[in-house]
């Protein structure tokens, strides 16, 4: 994807995207269920990630970087 063209909020609305669908699928972790995203599983997730954490700092955005381990899976939702 080319986030050259898009606008901050877009990029940060994407990111965000990412992070709500691992933090679901955590959440479907924990109550022994499918998850339904697969982000973790899911190789595109990341690298759609990590295109946009190389975006966002080149425009001085702030954001805070999304934790792929698998220990996150144990941790309660936290919003």
């Amino acid at each position: 994807m080319n986030t050259r063209r898009l606008q901050n909020d877009s990029l940060t609305m994407m990111y965000e995207g990412i992070r709500g669908a691992l933090a679901a699928d955590c959440a479907f972790k924990r109550q022994n269920m499918e998850t339904q995203f697969r982000a973790r599983e899911t190789p595109e997730w990341k690298l759609h990630a990590v295109d946009l954490e190389a975006e966002m700092p080149k425009r001085g955005m702030m954001f805070e970087v999304i934790d792929w381990s698998e220990d996150r899976a144990a941790l309660p939702f936290q919003e």
